[in-house]
């Protein structure tokens, strides 16, 4: 997330510390990633949708959720115009970010190796995510 741009959703650093947990904060505010294998998320498998944990927007459905074996929740495509992505240099390596297009909250990255029929791993941060069960 540049710090020029500007998303739907727009809180003080000050609001998100206050709404968020010091880890979701660390992750979506400033880019942090969560220890491998810690998220319940991964084990989720029933029907619904994984929103933002910063501002609850729609972000993927769990019928493209699959296991990658990396330790992190991941889906192979997000909602249409849920996410938003952008080069990533950091760590001496060239990868590409994933952030929520309404609040520009980090989530993770995308990578090419992932199931058909798209081919991508959107490798997300379980503490940026909030899974919401399918009702009924």
């Amino acid at each position: 997330m540049a710090s020029q741009e500007h998303f739907p959703v727009e809180k003080s650093d000050e609001e998100w510390r206050r709404e968020l947990t010091p880890e979701a904060y660390g992750v979506l505010r400033r880019h942090g990633t969560e220890r491998a294998g810690t998220s319940p998320l991964n084990d989720e498998h029933r029907a619904g949708l994984f929103r933002c944990a910063g501002c609850g927007a729609e972000l993927f459905s769990s019928d493209t959720k699959f296991d990658s074996g990396t330790g992190w929740p991941s889906f192979f495509r997000p909602l249409p115009q849920a996410v938003a992505t952008h080069e990533d240099l950091s760590h001496f390596m060239r990868r590409t970010e994933v952030h929520c297009a309404r609040c520009g909250g980090h989530l993770g990255h995308v990578f090419p190796d992932g199931p058909r029929p798209t081919g991508e791993r959107y490798c997300m941060n379980g503490v940026a995510l909030r899974f919401e069960p399918k009702a009924g």
